[in-house]
């Protein structure tokens, strides 16, 4: 297992270093320039050069990149043009929210996504199985701004169950004003998962281990959640590390729509203030957790089934 994760890390290190080059590269084609943004159309010309200087945007690109790489080794991801703070500092407050937000759209997929699959997969083509597809179908197909301001309709401005926006104090009040935008990213990845696990099972269920399991005299349903459930869980945890960029790109929507204080909402805002340092930092921050979650789902899927170390 060690020769294995050491192979796995090795693989990442240009993967990181590629998106940290792509990241760098876009966001100096996105038309402004930062330091007028900050200093407004009346600066001169004079404390434009001194701040681009004090930046490091004075600099020809290639030397840019080389002090960002060279920095963010060490976790300095430079000073906000706009907040006035370090990087890491602003990154340290937010990163937590947003993996929080992110973990718990995971668990609510997965708490949706495995008992769906498995009467699917039981009930193949038959009524249940057909109104699962169908809800999926639909699910999937919702974008997820939509999704949210609906659920804030109906649960939040209707119902008054959940707050519209914005972080509660305490373990629990989090957890509950989280639960609209997480559920919103859940019902994104659990029909993806839905469809994965139900065609994975359907295949295992004509497998000759499952007719050996039955010839033993074991129930159906013990056969259905302990031995293909088992096995078709490899590629659902696959799916689920495949798929984490996506439930991260999917938080920066989210985190906006839901006045959510995470790296997502960072995000927009350095965007629209051309805040190149936080922009970095954050898109760094993604591409590591991408990555290490990813590794992460590889060690997983290699203790399910020893085969996938070789």
């Amino acid at each position: 297992m060690g020769r294995y994760l050491a192979r796995r890390a090795m693989h990442a290190v240009p993967v990181l270093l590629g998106i940290s080059l792509i990241g760098f590269l876009l966001i100096r084609l996105v038309p402004g320039d930062p330091i007028r943004v900050m200093l407004g159309i009346h600066a001169t010309p004079e404390a434009v050069e001194a701040l681009r200087s004090r930046f490091g945007l004075d600099q020809p690109l290639p030397i840019q990149y080389l002090a960002f790489v060279a920095n963010a080794v060490r976790l300095d991801f430079g000073d906000s043009i706009a907040l006035h703070t370090t990087v890491r500092s602003l990154i340290f407050q937010r990163i937590g929210i947003t993996f929080a937000l992110v973990a718990y759209a995971t668990t609510i997929s997965l708490a949706l996504a495995i008992p769906l699959a498995v009467i699917s997969a039981a009930r193949a083509n038959r009524l249940p199985d057909h109104a699962v597809r169908l809800v999926t179908m639909v699910t999937f197909a919702m974008p997820a701004f939509w999704v949210g301001l609906l659920l804030i309709m109906v649960f939040s401005l209707a119902l008054g169950l959940f707050p519209t926006s914005g972080l509660g104090e305490g373990i629990l009040p989090f957890l509950w004003s989280l639960t609209l935008p997480a559920v919103t990213i859940g019902l994104y990845l659990s029909p993806v998962l839905i469809r994965t696990l139900r065609a994975s099972m359907i295949e295992s269920l004509s497998a000759e281990f499952v007719e050996a399991a039955r010839a033993r005299g074991l129930s159906e349903r013990r056969v259905l959640l302990r031995h293909v459930l088992r096995t078709s869980l490899v590629t659902t945890v696959a799916i689920v590390g495949v798929n984490v960029g996506f439930l991260l790109s999917g938080a920066v929507v989210v985190e906006t729509v839901f006045a959510i204080p995470g790296l997502g909402s960072l995000l927009v805002g350095a965007v629209a203030g051309r805040d190149f340092a936080v922009i970095q930092g954050v898109i760094l921050v993604f591409g590591l957790a991408v990555i290490v979650i990813s590794l992460f789902t590889d060690l997983v899927n290699a203790a399910i089934d020893p085969r996938i170390r070789l």
